[in-house]
């Protein structure tokens, strides 16, 4: 969590755009995940897809994509540096424009040895927030999620 010399006492100011509001918390969230993964050399959008890849097993690069709600381009360039490292693995799917991920040896150790770092941060803001507030935030994002997904158009 952040130091309590960095954190502001002036009150958080509302933003009249809940797309503005939003990425500032997961901005500010997602600094809070860094830190505790940043001596695993690991960034937390690579975290999110080493545990996907793990909850899943094997998955095309695209339904980790529609998944995660991750655009293409942003993804084929993680999976790239990931790549590299060994963290995941692939193979060509039945048509040449698909593939197939799983974890990599390096990725399930890399798992294993991040996931405490992650939880303890779960923790923290869990206990912070609250029991219920956590188990709400959860609902309301898949909510949001799922809405913004299938009515993009919000026609």
């Amino acid at each position: 969590m952040r130091d309590s010399t960095h954190a502001s006492s002036r009150p958080v100011v509302a933003l009249p755009c809940l797309c503005a509001s939003l990425r500032r918390s997961t901005r500010a969230v997602t600094h809070l995940y860094e830190e505790a993964l940043r001596p695993f050399g690991l960034r937390a959008t690579q975290f999110t897809i080493l545990q996907a890849l793990e909850r899943t097993g094997e998955i095309t690069q695209g339904a980790l994509g529609e998944l995660l709600a991750i655009d293409s381009t942003t993804l084929t360039r993680t999976l790239h540096i990931m790549r590299r490292n060994g963290w995941i693995a692939e193979r060509p799917g039945e048509d040449r424009r698909e593939r197939w991920l799983r974890l990599g040896k390096a990725g399930r150790e890399l798992v294993a040895r991040a996931t405490p770092a992650w939880e303890k941060t779960q923790s923290q803001l869990a206990q912070k927030l609250g029991e219920g507030t956590w188990h709400r935030l959860f609902t309301l994002t898949g909510e949001l999620t799922s809405l913004a997904q299938s009515q993009g158009d919000l026609s």
